[in-house]
Order: structure tokens, then C-alpha cells, then sequence
């Protein structure tokens, strides 16, 4: 299923100055369910908002009609600012939704990251009172502090490569089974942390998490 949208490139305003971004907004003017914000993988390691997997969930988002915006990380494209090991970069996340709140008033935020995204963007999204949905997609567990979640009751749902080598799975569901709320781990086997190959699992997974959450 595919739903239409106008695409918009657009420059945030972010503490370190502008911010690349791309919006995707349904052409159908009814209220949608959400407005998404996708956050990219590690900036030093070639991460921007065109990886695949970040694409590939925007369009999954998309899909089920939600406006979605995409940025560029402090330092990554024609983004301003440099890379600031994940400190700075959560008021880029901030600044992303604030740009959704301000362009769909009143409607309630999801947010999704991949990787370096998910860390940081998780973190923001737990704290913000207008995020009432969050994605981690390949959820780096192996190395990163993920111990913010064990305060954030909202309803996560974690996508993870079987051969993520940068997050285990058993880490992964050790620490999902620790948090409250609603929360789901779906793997995806036989894949590392890219999910090369295996895209259709991950827009499987996401659009039916959402779907069975809208029922």
C-alpha cells in the first residue's frame, strides 16, 4: 500500500544552525493519526537521512498515511555545525519536533532512529510529552547506555537484525523485558545491523505493530 505525498526540502532551526531536512506529507488533508520524525544512523560513518534503512521506514511510515520528516544530524550534508558524540545532536532531534508540533498542531508525535538515531533520538523522544510512540530500529545495546528507557513507559517497539553486530539480541531482549509499558522486540534473522536484504521484514514490522495499535 502507498499513500500520496508532496516532498518538501526545508532547512530546520537548530541550535548549532540549519538543519537539513526533508518532509513527506500526505496529499489527503484529514488529521492524520501521527506526525513522524526518523532520525539517521552514525554521522562519522557515512550516516545521513538517505541510508536505506531510514528511507525504508520512512516510506513504511508514509505508507499508513502519516506526514514524516526526515533531517540531517549537526555536521551530516548540508547540515550546519559539527558532530557532537550525542549531546548536542539530541537538540537537533528537538528541533525536528518542534517543526512537526508547529506544522500539525495538536497531533501526537511518533519518533523512530536507527542506530546512532535510535540512542539519541529515543532519549529525546522518552522526555518529550508530544512523542507518544518510538522505533528503535537496530538499537546499538552492545556498547551504548540505554538506561534512560527504564523511565519511559510509552510504547516502544524494537526492530533488530538476528546478527546485529552491534546490538545481541539477548541484550536487547534483556533489556526490553525490563522496561515498563508496552513494549515488542521483532527480529529480523539471518541479517546484520543494515538489514541488507531484508527491508520488506522491517516495513513488515513496523506497519504492523502501527496497524495493530490503530485496531
Amino acid at each position: 500500500m502507498s499513500v500520496a505525498h508532496d516532498s518538501r526540502s526545508l532547512f530546520l532551526d537548530g541550535s548549532a544552525g540549519r538543519l537539513e531536512a526533508i518532509l513527506w506529507a500526505p496529499i489527503d488533508s484529514a488529521r492524520p493519526r501521527f506526525a513522524a520524525l526518523v532520525c539517521h544512523p552514525h554521522p562519522l560513518f557515512g550516516g545521513t537521512m538517505h541510508n536505506k534503512v531510514i528511507y525504508q521506514t520512512a516510506k513504511s511510515l508514509s505508507s499508513l498515511g502519516l506526514p514524516v520528516l526526515r533531517f540531517n544530524f549537526r555536521g551530516a550534508g548540508m547540515s550546519a555545525g559539527t558532530h557532537d558524540r550525542g549531546r548536542g545532536e539530541r537538540d537537533d532531534v528537538r528541533a525536528g519536533l518542534d517543526f512537526l508540533a508547529a506544522e500539525f498542531p495538536g497531533v501526537p508525535l511518533l519518533l523512530a532512529g536507527f542506530s546512532f538515531g535510535s540512542l539519541v533520538g529515543l532519549r529525546v523522544g522518552c522526555a518529550d510529552a508530544r512523542v507518544t510512540q518510538l522505533i528503535g530500529l537496530g538499537a546499538p545495546v552492545n556498547d551504548s547506555d540505554f538506561s534512560y528507557l527504564a523511565e519511559c513507559a510509552k510504547p516502544k517497539l524494537f526492530v533488530q537484525g538476528g546478527n546485529d553486530q552491534f546490538g545481541s539480541l539477548e541484550k536487547l531482549n534483556a533489556l526490553v523485558a525490563s522496561l515498563p509499558g508496552d513494549n515488542r522486540v521483532v527480529q529480523v534473522p539471518g541479517v546484520n545491523h543494515f538489514f541488507a536484504g531484508k527491508l520488506d521484514e522491517l516495513d513488515r514490522a513496523i506497519t504492523s505493530w502501527l496497524s495493530e495499535r490503530s485496531s
